[in-house]
């Protein structure tokens, strides 16, 4: 393990007396990666929106949330720091009733502020020019529908590669034993471009490659090879037709990053839609 020179070690010291501080100190949090898919889940009521609310109900009730999801790519890192984040509805084309949807969940300028300090492998921005976008409200409203816990976003750097954001997870580590859920927001198979639309409410309904890569994925997941996760660009053209960009995929790096020694993921939601697109979701937690 690389040494910190003195004021990296002052100020990481620093950032973990505001965690400190600033939430009382828990149970280690589970960790959880979402596959977020159509937006209209957020007003329905089917198999993937009961998965959440089911796996709600093993879920300690968070001190705060933090949410790194797909729909929110910058130059660098960010994360919302405002006390009252607005609901964004950063899509076109649906029906009114979606777009009528708010998720009044305050946010927490404290978690913005350690979150911040705690990362020392880049400069973490502090913002109040975002907000919760739907790949962050869409599935946290089935976790907490009474948006009383606290929501902070933090952006992905889409000037990154994979290994970048999987060492970047590792350094939240701690916000974990102060009460705060972290959660990836994605999808694991997303390719919109191959989408048979015709079919996107026909679960189960998937191409050769998607099923392929959806299986591997699994395998990886559950064995604890994160290497191969990472370098997903290497595995082959099913992961290349899967995986054509990464915003969707790298959430669940940032879960698995976040994973200790003494736990194990849990599958969920697991069901390809649409030919192209999986809704597969993950908690970690201890064995």
């Amino acid at each position: 393990m690389a040494i910190l020179p003195l004021s990296a070690t002052a100020t990481k010291l620093a950032a973990l007396r505001n965690v400190s501080d600033s939430f009382e100190t828990t149970e280690r949090m589970p960790v959880l990666f979402l596959g977020h898919g159509n937006p209209m889940n957020a007003i329905e009521d089917n198999i993937f929106t009961r998965g959440f609310q089911e796996i709600a109900k093993t879920l300690p009730t968070p001190n705060a949330i933090l949410c790194i999801s797909a729909h929110w790519e910058t130059k660098g890192t960010y994360v919302t720091a405002m006390p009252q984040p607005r609901t964004i509805h950063d899509f076109g084309g649906f029906p009114q009733e979606l777009f009528d949807v708010q998720y009044p969940a305050p946010g927490s300028p404290e978690l913005a502020k350690v979150a911040a300090e705690l990362v020392r492998s880049t400069s973490v921005q502090l913002t109040n020019d975002w907000g919760l976008d739907h790949g962050c409200w869409t599935v946290i409203k089935f976790l907490y529908p009474q948006a009383n816990i606290p929501v902070v976003e933090m952006s992905i750097d889409y000037t990154q590669g994979p290994a970048y954001h999987y060492a970047l997870a590792q350094e939240l580590k701690a916000l974990r034993r102060k009460g705060v859920l972290i959660i990836g927001s994605g999808n694991t198979v997303h390719n919109l471009r191959k989408v048979a639309w015709s079919k996107l409410n026909e679960v189960g309904f998937a191409y050769e490659w998607a099923e392929l890569a959806n299986e591997k994925i699994k395998q990886l997941i559950l064995s604890g090879n994160h290497q191969d996760l990472i370098a997903y660009e290497k595995q082959g053209t099913a992961f290349q037709l899967a995986i054509p960009t990464p915003e969707h995929y790298v959430p669940l790096l940032y879960t698995l990053g976040l994973q200790e020694k003494d736990e194990v993921p849990t599958l969920f939601n697991d069901a390809l839609i649409g030919g192209s697109l999986n809704m597969l979701s993950v908690k970690i937690d201890k064995a």
